[in-house]
């Protein structure tokens, strides 16, 4: 029997997005949102679909929109600030959860907080399931399977081409600014360790072209250690900031400093608000129409000899995102998923299903 599918912030620009791609998969979800007009107008443009109230700032309202093996997808953010009673409402639950964010140390905290928790009732946690970091878990989980026992350090780097316009949602960069206060880390040594967002830069090559990647906590920090145990060394790298990128680098050792000042981060938050509100909710539709996105993945063994490659490319990241969300979400509703507790999409969906599932979303190995 199918699942029910609960897609929680629909009226925004990527939960839109989604429940489009998810109705264009046969999936029939509950819009869940804070709006009725704006839920209303979105079910009658999908065929009609049932719409449900629901508020963060009300989590029994969450909480009221599941049962038990119910599928919650949730793309309300910034998930630091917004992100709690969807997460709690789906472990009380039982549910699977799936989310869109690309916040490090949300994602952190729903492995080391919130997983314990959802193993125990029967929950399953499937954070940052979009662009960040499917594509860099499948290049990576595809790369080490290559290099097998060799594995020693792992190097994942995301880029964009065709970029033209606003390239960002107002969700995202609001997103981005907001985690700007918070600690990042990296995996090194074998083990997982606060580290400031853009403290290395990596150079590596998309289809001839170098690009620079700024190191952030991604994911594959927490999922990839499981798949290859030889690892000793993780680096995530976003090549997004063009020719900000070196200042950015440099200046990454004030971002830990500011976490450290009080009332900064509350400080950041309202920030991000204020210029949130100054741009498009949406990107611009030459960034949507041209866009395509790069993830490459290198391992290479102890002496850093390279050992395997493996890169994907995709379309551009909010089409992407909304349809890995739909695939993820109907395959948990009719087959549900490999485990419990907080877990990658390695491992929740097995490479191979994952594999073919990145394929119908247009993410394919070049």
């Amino acid at each position: 029997m199918t699942a029910r599918i609960v897609l929680f912030g629909a009226t925004g620009y990527t939960g839109a997005r989604t429940a489009e791609a998810l109705v264009g998969r046969g999936a029939r979800p509950v819009l869940a949102g804070r709006d009725p007009g704006r839920l209303a107008a979105l079910a009658e443009r999908l065929g009609g679909v049932e719409t449900a109230h629901a508020d963060v700032t009300d989590p029994r309202s969450v909480r009221g929109l599941l049962d038990r093996g119910d599928v919650l997808i949730t793309t309300v953010g910034p998930f630091l600030q917004l992100g709690r009673a969807a997460v709690d409402a789906a472990v009380e639950a039982g549910a699977v959860y799936l989310d869109s964010t690309g916040e490090p140390p949300f994602v952190r905290r729903v492995f080391e907080d919130d997983g314990v928790r959802a193993a125990a009732n029967g929950a399953a946690l499937i954070p940052a399931f979009g662009l960040d970091y499917v594509p860099g878990n499948l290049a990576a989980a595809h790369a080490l399977a290559e290099a097998g026992d060799r594995a020693h350090r792992l190097d994942v780097g995301y880029s964009m081409s065709g970029v033209s316009g606003q390239a960002f949602s107002r969700g995202t960069l609001t997103s981005l600014i907001g985690v700007v206060s918070e600690p990042g880390f990296a995996f090194t040594g074998g083990r997982l360790e606060t580290q400031g967002a853009g403290r290395r830069m990596w150079k590596f090559q998309i289809d001839g072209r170098t690009r620079r990647g700024l190191s952030v906590g991604g994911s594959e920090h927490l999922t990839m250690p499981s798949l290859a145990p030889t690892l000793r060394e993780i680096g995530v790298h976003l090549d997004w900031f063009g020719p900000l990128t070196r200042p950015a680098h440099l200046l990454s050792p004030l971002t830990g400093l500011l976490g450290r000042v009080p009332g900064a981060p509350v400080a950041v938050q309202k920030l991000a608000g204020v210029i949130g509100r100054r741009v498009a909710e949406a990107p611009s539709q030459t960034t949507v129409d041209g866009a395509r996105t790069h993830t490459l993945a290198e391992v290479r063994d102890a002496s850093g000899a390279l050992v395997s490659r493996v890169q994907v490319d995709g379309p551009e990241a909010y089409g992407f995102t909304a349809a890995i969300l739909a695939w993820g979400a109907t395959r948990a509703a009719e087959q549900g998923v490999l485990g419990t507790g907080a877990m990658g999409p390695v491992q929740a969906f097995g490479l191979e299903a994952l594999t073919a599932g990145a394929a119908e979303a247009g993410l394919v190995r070049a």
